[in-house]
């Protein structure tokens, strides 16, 4: 088993978080009416994508019937409608749609991450559970040669940020903006991005072209 797969392993097995595991299996069990007729996943859900990618995305966390029913980062919620379609223009994804775990998607040169691995309450986890779930995304930078983090809404852009300081790779502790840059050193890069969520994209605070916008830098970057 590679060491990409066995962290993904570990991830789907982990029980830290009492109150999410109960959040997940409950949703799992009760379905939305549109979904009845899945089998949710209803577990961690864990990294997707190339594990050699030199983009490493930062996800907030899984859907309640998104993620948490597909089994796969950002696929089956309006979240991953957007951010599919902007990974396919720029080069990254190979097809722009993302339905299910068996669809076909492939990425490359880029992973998917996040900072709570499990669906939330309210999609807000506690800040006790995003620290219980630090420890994977700090595996994943082990692991992922990646030269761009890109974190997708300031909760990420702050979990990205305590673990490059962490590492010393960054000394300060700037500020999170849409398209926000932060030289890391040795060709590294921190980038930022408007969370594709419903609440930005309907309001309009996040559009296509901003979206591809910021893919276009990270592939300019790389």
């Amino acid at each position: 088993m590679t060491p990409w797969n066995e962290l993904n392993r570990d991830i789907v097995a982990c029980e830290r978080c009492p109150r999410l595991r109960a959040h997940c299996r409950q949703v799992a069990q009760e379905k939305r009416r549109a979904y009845r007729d899945w089998t949710y996943w209803g577990r961690p859900v864990p990294n997707f994508g190339d594990p050699k990618a030199g983009l490493l995305i930062v996800g907030l966390a899984p859907a309640a019937h998104g993620a948490n029913r597909t089994g796969r980062m950002f696929t089956g919620d309006r979240s991953g409608e957007w951010l599919y379609r902007a990974l396919h223009r720029a080069g990254f994804a190979n097809q722009a749609t993302a339905e299910s775990s068996d669809d076909g998607l492939r990425l490359t040169g880029c992973a998917i991450a996040a900072v709570c691995h499990c669906a939330p309450p309210g999609n807000k986890p506690l800040p006790e559970e995003t620290a219980a779930c630090h420890d994977w995304l700090a595996r994943t930078l082990d692991l992922v040669p990646a030269r761009v983090y890109l974190a997708l809404g300031g909760i990420a852009w702050r979990a990205l940020v305590r673990e490059l300081r962490r590492r010393d790779w960054l000394a300060s502790n700037p500020a999170f903006g849409h398209a926000a840059l932060v030289e890391l050193g040795d060709g590294r890069r921190l980038l930022g991005s408007y969370h594709p969520s419903q609440q930005n994209t309907f309001t309009g605070r996040l559009t296509e072209e901003m979206l591809d916008a910021v893919f276009a830098q990270a592939r300019e970057l790389l």
